[in-house]
């Protein structure tokens, strides 16, 4: 394979026009989301992503308001902390008849509410006439759906596309739908209440009358439905407005029950704490994989397998419940045999998952695909830490013919040349060139800049299949197999020696980004500065004195941006902080690097990252960490500069500030014992008081309070509930 074809960007996402600096609204549950302007229409503005989507596919990608045939004015609009519901205060422009204002601005109010639940977008216009007159109002909706494949949207094209169908109406209801090339019929149900005074094509069109002070409120019900050949999240019925607010805010609310309540002193990371925790439940809640955090909104609404485990990872200290969901899952959607077109081989874990239609049609292999190098042991990984966190020996009985398919496949397909690494090299024409996290056709190169050339083994996957292996072994001795167990603990400490003679360069002061395939058994390596690095010390695979070297290189100014540490190094040949990953920051990346720092006791450096990710939170949009941003220099009085493309909200960028508390912290809960050990705990400097309440382990649960003083910090157990020892080491 020539560079020519390794650098082509298969599924690059086009950017078709420059995003205005007003970002767009986003809303999810389950299988649907929706993206919108802040006065809530959809628009072909930006990169145009914008419209309401359903299994893959966009349903509607015109939804455009008028007052008096005009765009009525934006006073502010935002999404509620809990992420529930959109609203936007909204009123009309001045009205004129001739050279003369006959109705000035502001004197209707319009205050427009979304929600989606159940593949339904429920929308509320409630109207205010604040005039001294009487006043007609005539306003219209324009909808369309174009029923493109998320990946159209993302700016692939396509030879043939299936027909739109005639539209239909009624009184209240335009009906919108399209036949694919899949036999699928889509449809986009609208309805309205009470039913509009015309509907013209796919317009609905209104005459309201409002005397001085008097209010009307219209709704909208928008439903994806496709045919039944993919199961809804729920039973559709028709709910009300008010009926359906009311139930979906109550199944929310349950939801939000499960997460520990985090507080500290600081009113931006309090700010952080509440959009981390209800982004991570709205990539959650709804989706028919019940509890599987879905990956990010709008390229990646799906299910992720390397993303939900990561996810789970971070989460897993207040939220075992997603650790629990995301194994059972995967474990179902494990590979049982080789079918290269979708990189899916005897015991791998799944990558991605999609049902659209060009998935439905193999046009893009991803309808249940497997190419990814590092899924399959972060899955063993997973298991292992789920298991110490909760004692849930059950499940992990469950799971073990998993985790030993998974092992198999480590050692059986995973080390291609038999080297004792595990690598990956691209079996089908259509799938990812890379299949480690940093899956972009040029991120994994030379010190000259040259691609490297599979099979390719990557810094990071050595780790992550050495604490798999020592995960393994401690389970099989949990579940009476010793000789398992003492032959796991050989292979990894194996493993761990031929890592550290292959990877480590003295003179980088970090572990080599790969190794190469140029040469079978001679390998070439990949001499460059990457953040894959620390990762090595995220698994404990480093030793402890270059793990202190790599921590303290990350931390460098080529690597530290004062946002975050950068995913290459700003030296390197092919750094560019604009890229997508050599030289951008990602919110995971960093919490695992700081998980890391923690598990070799340098908590002050993973406080370091987590109050600069607390900065990159306060600067941004209702407080959300993005999947990633641009890797420039921090500047005085400015904001980390925003990646065009990246997903917001993304799960695992959401969950990151978790594992930084755990990493500051020294947690560990120990289910199996109900015990909850603080080991040397930090709190930076931002951060001098911090309570966690409701900390779940097993029945019991407990209130928590920390407090810095000095070089310490000091436990205080608030208030227990049920049987939990707290242990604290300073």
């Amino acid at each position: 394979m020539d560079e020519a074809t390794l650098t082509q960007q298969q599924y690059y996402i086009a950017t078709k026009s420059a995003p205005t600096d007003d970002r767009a609204r986003v809303l999810k549950y389950g299988s649907m989301f929706a993206v919108f302007d802040r006065l809530g229409d959809i628009t072909h503005d930006g990169l145009g992503e914008q419209g309401i989507y359903y299994e893959g596919t966009r349903y509607l990608s015109d939804m455009t308001l008028r007052l008096w045939n005009e765009r009525p004015l934006l006073l502010s609009s935002t999404i509620e902390a809990n992420n529930f519901q959109f609203t936007a205060d909204l009123a009309n422009l001045d009205v004129s008849r001739g050279e003369s204002v006959v109705i000035h601005r502001g004197t209707l109010h319009l205050l427009r509410s979304r929600f989606l639940w159940q593949n339904v977008a429920y929308e509320e216009l409630a109207f205010v006439n604040y005039g001294m007159e009487p006043l007609y109002v005539p306003f219209s909706i324009f909808f369309a759906a174009d029923f493109a494949d998320i990946f159209e949207v993302r700016g692939m094209s396509r030879d043939n596309r299936g027909r739109h169908l005639d539209d239909e109406t009624s009184r209240n209801t335009i009906v919108l739908a399209y036949e694919g090339l899949d036999n699928v019929i889509r449809k986009m149900r609208i309805e309205c209440n009470p039913a509009p005074d015309q509907i013209a094509g796919s317009e609905m069109r209104f005459e309201l009358e409002l005397k001085p002070k008097q209010a009307r409120s219209f709704h909208f019900r928008m439903e994806c439905e496709d045919g039944g050949v993919s199961q809804s999240d729920a039973p559709s019925q028709s709910f009300s407005y008010p009926q359906a607010r009311s139930r979906a805010f109550t199944e929310m609310s349950a939801a939000a029950e499960a997460f520990p309540r985090i507080h500290s002193s600081n009113s931006r990371f309090n700010d952080w704490m509440i959009r981390s925790v209800a982004d991570v439940q709205m990539m959650t809640i709804g989706n028919r994989e019940q509890n599987y955090p879905y990956a990010g909104v709008p390229w990646f609404s799906t299910v992720f397998g390397r993303d939900g485990i990561i996810t789970a990872m971070e989460t897993l200290w207040i939220a075992p419940s997603i650790a629990r969901g995301v194994l059972q899952f995967l474990a179902e959607t494990q590979a049982t045999e080789v079918d290269e077109p979708r990189e899916a081989e005897p015991g791998k874990i799944l990558h991605e998952l999609r049902r659209g239609e060009m998935a439905n049609l193999g046009e893009i292999p991803f309808a249940r695909y497997y190419g990814s190098v590092d899924a399959t042991p972060l899955f063993v990984m997973l298991a292992g830490n789920y298991y110490e966190r909760t004692g849930d020996k059950k499940l992990i009985e469950q799971l073990w013919p998993n985790i030993l398919a998974a092992l198999r496949w480590m050692d059986d397909y995973g080390d291609v040349d038999g080297d004792g690494f595990v690598e990956y090299a691209p079996h089908g024409s259509k799938g990812l060139i890379q299949q480690g996290w940093k899956d972009s056709n040029d991120s994994v190169f030379h010190a000259d800049g040259s691609l490297a050339v599979p099979p390719i083994a990557l810094c990071e996957v050595q780790g992550y299949v050495y604490a798999a292996k020592v995960a393994a072994a401690h389970l099989s001795s949990e579940l009476g197999d010793e000789r398992t167990c003492t032959e796991l603990e050989s292979q990894a400490s194996t493993l761990r020696q031929q890592f550290e003679d292959a990877f480590w360069c003295e003179d980088l002061g970090v572990y080599a980004l790969a190794l190469d395939g140029k040469k079978h058994k001679q390998r070439g390596i990949c001499r460059v500065r990457t953040s894959n690095a620390g990762h090595s010390l995220f698994t404990g695979i480093a030793s402890p004195e270059r793990a202190r070297k790599t921590a303290y290189s990350l931390l460098e100014a080529d690597f530290f941006s004062g946002w975050g540490i950068r995913t290459l190094a700003s030296r390197e040949t092919r750094y560019n902080p604009l890229s997508y990953h050599n030289g951008s920051i990602w919110p995971h990346d960093n919490a695992l690097i700081a998980s890391g720092f923690g598990r070799y006791g340098f908590r002050n450096l993973a406080g370091k990252i987590m109050l600069a990710l607390l900065d990159v939170s306060s600067m941004m949009d209702l407080h959300r960490l993005p999947e990633l941003f641009c890797g420039l220099e921090r500047r005085a009085g400015e904001g980390p500069t925003l990646y065009p493309v990246a997903c917001s909200p993304q799960a695992w960028a959401a969950a990151a500030p978790f594992l930084l508390i755990q990493a500051c912290l020294g947690l560990r809960i120990e289910g199996l014992h109900n015990r909850v050990v603080f080991e040397r705990p930090c709190l930076p400097e931002g951060i001098p008081q911090l309570s966690i309440r409701g900390l779940r382990v097993g029945s019991a649960s407990v209130d928590l309070f920390f407090e810095r003083q000095a070089d310490n910090v000091r436990v205080q157990v608030l208030e227990k509930q049920g049987e939990v020892d707290v242990i604290a080491t300073l």
